[in-house]
């Protein structure tokens, strides 16, 4: 069978990098040349829709650009690795992303260093299913777009690491995170309008781990804030259903829940966590 043209360029590309160095060329010369047949046998195998075998020559790109201290381009091959990566195999992807984020952060670049920490925080979330280390990432973002003053996308970014906390019941977690997004979203009239649902989801955290006295004392801070918070569907909601928790009253809370439901749709993350209140109704709560 004939050799594809990318698989020609490969062979090119590792002839190059195995040379020895002759008298009238440089080592920095042979790897910048050898990079370049990578990145274009890597380009090739794109075409090809061979990922894999994309991501690989891709790497061996950025290993050769970092033999002639290239960085920036070494950055950008290994960012290419983890896009090809991504197509079949989304741990190489990490690792790659991984090398990238290295050379951006020792060159001060966090801004972008963020971007790509917050696309691994993608990929352990919707490819790999760690929630765990997905809130880590995003939580790491967010620390390095607030370096940059880029202090929208680090809410944003808290926001999401805040659910995904609680989604693993990492309950406290997911309450300090959301009081730091309401911090941001309060500064401004254009994001004041979030807060109460940001609010919603803390109390909602609250009663998850059964501690209906933090609940209702929160709902009260958070009244002191914001004065147009009491007059919200999310507060009403809130102190009902934390006194239904209180009573233990599974019926009321089920109807409590499905009327807020017919004028606020809930989305999965809160159904997915009334549920868990719900079925914890039966167990004692602390209500001090």
């Amino acid at each position: 069978m004939p050799k594809s043209p990318a698989e020609i360029l490969l062979e090119k590309a590792d002839k190059k990098s195995n040379s020895s160095t002759g008298w009238f060329s440089s080592s920095s010369t042979k790897w910048e040349e050898a990079g370049d047949l990578y990145q274009q046998a890597a380009n090739s195998f794109r075409l090809e829709k061979q990922f894999k075998a994309a991501g690989d020559a891709f790497a061996r790109e950025a290993e050769c650009r970092e033999k002639c201290n290239e960085l920036n381009d070494a950055a950008n091959a290994w960012w290419n690795a983890a896009k090809a990566y991504k197509k079949d195999d989304p741990r190489l992807a990490i690792q790659a992303l991984g090398c990238t984020i290295a050379h951006l952060t020792k060159a001060g670049r966090f801004r972008q260093a963020a971007d790509r920490e917050k696309e691994i925080g993608q990929i352990y979330q919707h490819e790999l299913n760690d929630i765990a280390k997905a809130c880590d990432s995003f939580q790491r973002a967010a620390e390095w777009y607030d370096q940059e003053d880029a202090a929208a996308t680090a809410s944003a970014c808290r926001k999401d690491a805040a659910d995904l906390c609680a989604e693993v019941e990492n309950y406290r977690g997911a309450i300090q995170l959301y009081e730091m997004v309401v911090s941001y979203a309060l500064k401004s009239n254009l994001t004041k309008y979030s807060v109460k649902d940001y609010w919603l989801r803390s109390g909602l955290c609250a009663l998850a781990m059964k501690d209906v006295g933090k609940a209702q004392r929160d709902i009260e801070v958070f009244k002191s804030k914001d004065v147009t918070f009491s007059s919200t569907r999310e507060c009403k909601f809130l102190e009902d259903i934390c006194a239904l928790v209180t009573e233990g009253d599974e019926q009321a809370f089920t109807t409590a829940v499905f009327e807020y439901d017919q004028v606020v749709k809930l989305d999965n993350w809160k159904t997915g966590i009334l549920l868990k209140i719900k079925r914890s109704l039966k167990d004692e709560v602390d209500i001090l």
